[in-house]
Parts: structure tokens; sequence; C-alpha cells
């Protein structure tokens, strides 16, 4: 179990160590899986919105400094209202939107960009 683990800090190291800046939002991808359906999400940092039963709440949003439309990381912690469960505590990837996602039945969640 350590070592799957291990794997995903050292992945995502080099990205936490470039010259970055930190966003004053994060613009998040909402989808559905039962109707299909597709939502934009913009969270200001510090703040949490509801999506569905969920709500997902971004402690920080950072990018590239040299390129601000590249790659964007956000730490975030998402909460299952219904079960008062938290289904997601972590950093998610723009670029890898797998590495560390959400494990939800109903509801995919992740990053596309910061907002300055």
């Amino acid at each position: 179990m350590i070592r799957p683990l291990l794997c995903i800090i050292a992945l995502a190291g080099p990205a936490v160590a470039q010259d970055t800046q930190q966003g004053s939002a994060a613009m998040l991808r909402g989808l559905d899986k039962v109707s299909g359906r597709t939502t934009d999400l913009v969270v200001p940092v510090g703040d949490a919105v509801r999506y569905g039963r969920l709500e997902v709440r971004v402690v920080e949003c950072r990018y590239p400094s040299g390129d601000p439309s590249s790659d964007a990381y956000a730490q975030m912690t998402i909460t299952d209202l219904r079960q008062n469960t938290t289904s997601f505590a972590g950093w998610m990837i723009a670029s890898s939107p797998a590495l560390s996602a959400l494990d939800d039945a109903r509801y995919d969640v992740w990053v596309m960009s910061c907002q300055s």
C-alpha cells in the first residue's frame, strides 16, 4: 500500500517545486454520470459550493507563473453531505485528473484551471 502512495507523491513533487502563483478561484468541471450533464463550477479559494449531494471546498489553487493558462492544481476537500463523509481530500492536477481522483458512483469532479 505504501509504494503506490510514494509513486503519487513522487509524480506530484515536481509540479509543486515549480515557480507558481496562487489563484483566487478554481475552475472545476463536474459530471453527473447518471444524466451525462457537465457543470462548470467556479469556487473561490477558501469557499465551498454544492454540487448535487457533494460539497466541494477549495483550499488552494496554484498555476505556473510563466504560463497561467497551463497546468493548474488545486487542493480540495469533497464531502458527501448525505453520508457526512469525506469522499476526497488532497490535490488534483488538471493535466492528470486520474492521478488523484474523486471516487464516487454518481459524480466526477476535476480541475480545469485557476483564476487569478
